[in-house]
């Protein structure tokens, strides 16, 4: 069974930084596409960052501060996050399009969600 586990979410002050990781687990074959999504109390769910084998993918609203990257090896992606602002205070999906052995289908996949809190 696929799953995602993100670990890395916490309390920090504004301009601090945070290092989010996700790991896909389970028999896959191949990842596309992974990276998170983020929720803030009352708003819908937006995208932060995405990375696939081409390219990244970055809201506006973190470019330059957010970095995305992902190892291979380990079916792991990292979103380091600098100097955070309180509007950055949300829970962080991890979010992955992938292609496990059992179905050999692209396939989209969630994580349970890390909390990011900043404080002003």
């Amino acid at each position: 069974q696929v799953q995602l586990v993100e670990s890395g979410g916490g309390v920090v002050q504004a301009g601090g930084s945070l290092r989010l990781s996700c790991a896909a687990s389970g028999s896959i074959f191949s990842i596309n596409t992974i990276g998170w999504y983020r929720q803030a109390p009352g708003k819908q769910r937006e995208l932060a960052a995405l990375i696939s084998s081409s390219n990244t993918n970055y809201a506006d609203s973190v470019k330059g501060r957010f970095t995305i990257s992902r190892d291979n090896a380990k079916n792991t992606a990292y979103l380091q996050m600098s100097n955070l602002r309180p509007e950055d205070t949300a829970i962080y999906y991890c979010y992955s399009i992938l292609k496990p052995r059992t179905t050999l289908k692209w396939e989209n996949y969630w994580g349970q969600g890390t909390q990011v809190t900043v404080s002003s």
